[in-house]
């Protein structure tokens, strides 16, 4: 899909290029008709053919793959529509699996459990429509799109159709043997009662023999002893016959009373069994008795020998075959196998067992009966012995052999059981691991079905990461007991090898399998959140990744640990806080240095700061649309960087849509975050006030003067909607920063505010609180620490206004800009260049009223201007000097009222002693700092101390420096005024009424930023109305105190509104 979305914004993007296109190709045309090269005119047409080739193959390559990734795509989506079928029926066929238990073994019970796997395998027929839909859904994506990724298709088709065998084999598996035993359950009884029925026969046929071996001196008819030996022969052979079916129904017997252990039917079943097996084990010991009696004759002996030597062969052959059954196998197959093997040799040992005791005892019975006469007649040798020696010998080979297959009977019983005790517990330890490699294969490929699906994480969106990467840990936190599972696996094989049990090579591949795919997926989570953390960290809604693209090579946007960016040329090998861009539009801001008056110095220099942060963009409701989207409305509230970089983000986004060509959002929202720490956060401590980003957005912001006030005021207003003093110096406080930063502070009454607070309240008649309708008639009066935002609005106001007039000094016309009109002479006009660089013209003195407008005048004006013209050409020198007016609110400047910075000073020089009566070393610059970890509660404190310690000094610091720069501006203004009165009058001639205050550009480096043009400088008033005229001491022999004074009268004029000028303070920028 995203794949799709991409081809589809690149056939857009694609198509808005067509017009450069058809451009570049008129172009070629006009250039090809305009040349009679025929050479270059078969260039020009087989590039241009050639380009419309491209361009065509281009435009049908990418409408084919995007058709494709569109049938891919619904390819794709019914394939997974299938495939969650397909998992659900799987899953349902699963859990009727798990559900199936070991019940009694009984008709009924058997019957249900057929009956529900007869229906199951009903539903798996069902369902194998839905398994090949999958299928067939696969087969088709692999066989169309082989050129793309489909191993994932092919990984999850895999796995369900093995899951689905397995399943299908586990069911015919419980089917048949269901069926078979249900079969059993049905024979049993009847094969029992069969089976009981044959042995009361063969009882009375046993007992009938056993009467008859019983007759005397029945040993001397031997007609009578063959007839007896084949009717036993005839009983014997029967009962081998039978001995088959009596130890399967003896075992089937044993699994029915398990299964009814408890119940009546089982206590019923054990009699008859216990039945069965009293009367097989009495025939047989009848049969054995039997044929001992007809062995009785005269040469019973040797065959008696005869047989204990077969006794002795067979029990040796017997325990070479059980020493063969070793060694134990290694999987539970094999050793099934070996054990059932072993019950067939038990039920050999078994059936054997009764000869061998029988010949024993035949055996004993010949030794204790016979006298040593007979013995002496059985016993005939080569050589004569005496008698006694004959008989001891004969008795001495029989007990011997008989000594021999009673030893070697128990050894192979002794052994039989090690042997069997061996098998049942390697059956039980490896049927256990088997289960245990079963259960943690089944878990481990369920996860890695889940792992199987993930995508890489460059193809996730961004707003999916968070999402992604809670599903991951919720994973992790599944698979984490899959630990003890591992663990229980290898400790079973650790313990069959314990035992001497050498494991099979599937097992051990098996093991290795399993540990493998365990670590491989941990180590396929761990990456996979690692992966995730970063790019949600790099990417993510917190990250500031994006932007890294607003800088370019060399230089590189870093992070410090508080999250404030700063830039690393790699050229140099140098690190600032300040963008490069930022860096150059403040350098280029010396430029504005020759503006002779500070408030349209400041004003022009915000007002290209402004446009370089597209702020001239922003309207107000935009930006309170912003605000208010991130909550911000709790004012005293610190905002750390990325609270600041997610809003400026909103702004700049919306602005990108409104204007997607005039719009860099990486490069604006680096931008206007370095400028709002310059602002607000010198010491880059990552945080300002809710208030000071709003002052700084909404300062600066395209909106009317009075909307921008009221806003403000709003912001410092309690919920009545009255500001108290307290509040009013916050809002005065944060705007004061604004020029402060260009370093024109000096020139607006500097960065102490109390004056202006003072100055506002005393226009409210001294009330506790005042109202926003008090606050705007205050600052309508353009109060001088203000003074430089309405200027901000007429230099926005007076960029695109066009004047049909020339200037007298530079000849211009028209004049684009500021238009400003003698009030003494017809028909002179200077342009804002001039002005502002005061340059004059000859016959126009600069002590002259002019007025300003920043629109075309109407026909209204110029008749009200020329009216002034004519009475001012009838007023004096003096006239003038007796009636000043300034175009400003003045107020106290930063030497009156308390003396803030004097106590700031003490305090710091309170503090910078206790810090270095601490032995408190300064902490590096944040650039090059590392978070650190205390060692101890006492570094933890010194090192918070020693940061508290650190800001206060920075405030400080900042402090004593705006004042260092006070000091220096008037020492350059005075030294400048004392240079201006000593020239000659006729060279300090000056547009406007007022004498200018020339500025003078300083420049100072702060500590936390490259090399800032601070300039500063008086500002000039110009006569605004009919009787609002400055006229400035002409005098060169002026005093001090006259300069002085003159000095704080002498700022700029802004009350064109009185005159026929349009106001401006409700035009917007």
């Amino acid at each position: 899909m995203m794949n799709s979305h991409l081809q589809g914004a690149t056939l857009q993007d694609l198509e808005q290029r067509r017009p450069q296109l058809e451009e570049l190709i008129t172009a070629a045309q006009n250039l090809k008709n305009k040349t009679s090269n025929q050479e270059a005119r078969t260039v020009i047409t087989d590039r241009i053919e050639r380009i419309q080739s491209q361009w065509e193959e281009v435009q049908e390559h990418l409408q084919s793959r995007r058709q494709q990734l569109n049938d891919m795509l619904k390819d794709s989506t019914q394939w997974l529509e299938a495939k969650e079928e397909a998992e659900q029926v799987l899953g349902q066929a699963r859990a009727k699996l798990e559900s199936w238990k070991e019940g009694p073994y009984t008709m009924d019970a058997i019957q249900k459990k057929i009956t529900e796997t007869k229906q199951l395998n009903k539903d798996l027929r069902q369902w194998q429509i839905n398994v090949d839909v999958v299928n067939d859904l696969a087969l088709k994506l692999l066989r169309d799109y082989s050129a793309d990724d489909t191993r994932k298709v092919h990984m999850i088709t895999e796995n369900i159709n093995a899951s689905w065998a397995s399943i299908h084999k586990r069911v015919s598996e419980r089917e048949a043997t269901l069926e078979e035993t249900h079969r059993l359950l049905q024979q049993f009884p009847l094969d029992l009662e069969k089976f009981l029925a044959w042995l009361t026969e063969a009882e009375t046929t046993a007992n009938v023999l056993q009467d008859a071996t019983h007759k005397q001196r029945l040993l001397e008819d031997s007609k009578g002893v063959r007839e007896l030996m084949k009717q036993w022969q005839d009983l014997q052979g029967e009962i081998e016959a039978h001995t088959d079916i009596y130890h399967n129904l003896d075992e089937n017997g044993q699994k029915i009373l398990r299964s009814l252990e408890g119940s009546d039917d089982a206590a019923l079943l054990q009699r008859r069994l216990d039945n069965m097996n009293f009367k097989w084990s009495e025939l047989r010991k009848k049969s054995l008795n039997i044929r001992s009696h007809l062995e009785a004759s005269s040469d019973q002996w040797k065959r008696l020998h005869l047989s204990l030597q077969e006794l002795l062969v067979w029990l040796q052959l017997k325990d070479d075959e059980l020493s063969r059954q070793a060694p134990i196998g290694g999987d539970f197959p094999t050793v099934q196998k070996q054990n059932d093997v072993h019950r067939a040799f038990k039920r050999e040992l078994k059936t054997k067992e009764p000869v061998i005791m029988s010949t024993l005892e035949t055996v004993r019975i010949f030794l204790t009966e016979q006298p040593l006469e007979g013995l002496e007649k059985l016993y005939q040798e080569p050589r004569e012995l005496p008698p006694e020696e004959r008989a001891q010998n004969v008795t001495r080979l029989l007990r011997k052999q008989a000594e021999e297959v009673n030893s070697e009977w128990e050894k192979l019983n002794l052994h039989s059981a090690d042997w069997q005790r061996k098998l049942d517990e390697a059956l039980e330890r490896l049927q256990e691991l088997q289960e245990a490699t079963d259960e943690l294969d089944l878990k481990l490929r369920q996860a890695e079905v889940i792992k199987g699906s993930w995508q890489p994480v460059g193809d996730l969106l961004i707003d999916s990461l968070q999402d992604h990467l809670e599903k991951v840990k919720a994973l992790r936190g599944e698979i984490a007991p899959l630990k003890e599972n591992v663990s229980h696996v290898n400790d079973l094989a650790r313990q069959l090898t314990t035992l001497g049990i050498q494991l099979s090579p599937y097992n051990l591949n098996t093991l290795e399998d399993l540990n493998t795919r365990w670590k491989l997926l941990q180590v396929a989570v761990e990456d996979r959140i690692r992966q995730l953390h970063e790019a949600h960290r790099d990417f993510g809604p917190t990250s500031q990744h994006f932007l890294s693209t607003s800088v370019q090579g060399p230089w590189e946007r870093a992070i410090s640990p508080n999250k404030v960016p700063y830039y690393i040329n790699h050229e140099t090998q140098t690190t600032c806080w300040d963008h490069p861009k930022m860096t150059e539009l403040y350098q280029s801001l010396a430029d504005l240095n020759n503006v002779r008056f500070s408030a349209y110095r400041t004003a022009m220099k915000l007002r290209r700061l402004q446009k370089a942060l597209c702020l001239d963009l922003l309207s107000l409701s935009a930006a309170c649309d912003a605000l208010d989207q991130h909550n911000l409305k709790q004012n005293d509230q610190p905002m750390d960087i990325l609270q600041i970089i997610n809003c400026l983000t909103t702004v700049y986004d919306r602005l990108e849509q409104e204007h997607n060509n005039l719009v860099n959002v990486p490069l604006c929202v680096d931008m206007c975050l370095n400028w709002l720490l310059n602002v607000y956060d010198t010491g880059r401590t990552g945080r300002i006030r809710v208030l000071s980003f709003k002052t700084g957005i909404i300062s600066l912001c395209k909106a009317h003067l009075e909307d921008k006030y009221r806003y403000l005021f709003k912001q410092v207003a309690s919920s009545t909607g009255f500001c108290d003093q307290r509040r009013l110096g916050l809002l005065l406080h944060d705007s004061i920063q604004i020029p402060r930063q260009l370093g024109e502070v000096a020139s607006f009454g500097g960065s102490n505010i109390e004056p202006s607070v003072r100055s506002c309240f005393q226009f409210a008649n001294n009330k506790p609180e005042i109202e926003a309708a008090l606050f705007l008639d205050w600052m309508r009066l353009e109060p001088q620490s203000m003074v430089w935002l309405p200027v901000l609005h007429r230099v926005a106001a007076a960029e695109t206004a066009k004047h049909q007039a020339k200037c007298n000094i530079c000849k211009e016309c028209p004049i684009i800009g500021f238009r400003y009109r003698s009030l003494k002479h017809f028909n002179y006009d200077i342009c804002q260049s001039c002005f502002f660089s005061g340059r004059v013209a000859k016959g126009h003195k600069m002590h002259y009223p002019m007025v300003e407008y920043c629109t075309p005048t109407t026909s209204g004006e110029d008749v009200r201007d020329f009216a002034k013209v004519l009475k001012n050409k009838f007023r004096t020198k003096r006239y003038f000097a007796k009636h000043p007016r300034m175009g400003y609110l003045p107020v106290q400047t930063v030497l009156e009222g308390d003396n803030m910075e004097t106590n700031l000073q003490a305090e710091y020089d309170r503090l910078k002693q206790q810090h270095e009566h601490k032995g408190l070393s300064p902490l590096p610059s944040p650039p090059e700092m590392m978070p650190t970890s205390p060692q101890s509660p006492r570094d933890a404190e010194l090192i918070a101390e020693a940061k508290l310690l650190r800001q206060h000094k920075g405030r400080l610091e900042a402090r004593m420096q705006i004042l260092e720069d006070h000091n220096k501006q008037l020492e350059s203004q005075l030294h400048r005024l004392r240079q201006l009165l000593e020239q000659p009058q006729a060279e300090a001639k000056v547009n406007g009424t007022t004498a200018s205050s020339p500025s003078t550009s300083l420049q100072r480096s702060d500590s936390s930023q490259p090399m800032l043009l601070r300039v500063v400088g008086s500002q000039t008033s110009e006569s605004m109305g009919e009787e609002d005229l400055l006229s400035p001491p002409q005098d060169t022999s002026t005093g001090l105190e006259e300069v002085m004074e003159q000095l704080n009268n002498s700022f700029p004029s802004s009350r064109g509104r009185n005159t026929p000028g349009k106001p401006m303070r409700e035009d917007t920028m």
